[in-house]
């Protein structure tokens, strides 16, 4: 399926680019590999755009309500960077507690 949001080099759309970052995140990162994972749903660009919609601005990119949640329609959001602020786990090491 042609959606118009995945051309070459830096035509990229916003949003294709946030829906790859994500996908890549879960499969390699340290820190999301085996904790954090990409719904099945997701896989395809075109059911995740129709479920996020565009972003509202270029700030905003995706965000998981719930941290200990997976990248799925129930628990994304498009948020700025102040937002996600507000919304942080707290790492395994943090001796403080919060």
């Amino acid at each position: 399926m042609k959606h118009g949001h995945a051309k070459r080099g830096t035509d990229r759309t916003s949003e294709y680019h946030s829906w790859h970052a994500m996908k890549k995140r879960c499969q390699v990162s340290p820190y999301y590999a085996g904790r954090v994972s990409v719904c099945e749903r997701w896989l395809s660009f075109a059911n995740f755009l129709a479920d996020m919609g565009m972003k509202p601005t270029l700030k905003h990119s995706i965000e998981r309500v719930n941290n200990d949640g997976n990248y799925e329609p129930s628990n994304c959001v498009w948020a700025t960077r102040e937002q996600q602020s507000l919304n942080k786990r707290v790492r395994s090491d943090n001796v403080l507690g919060a």
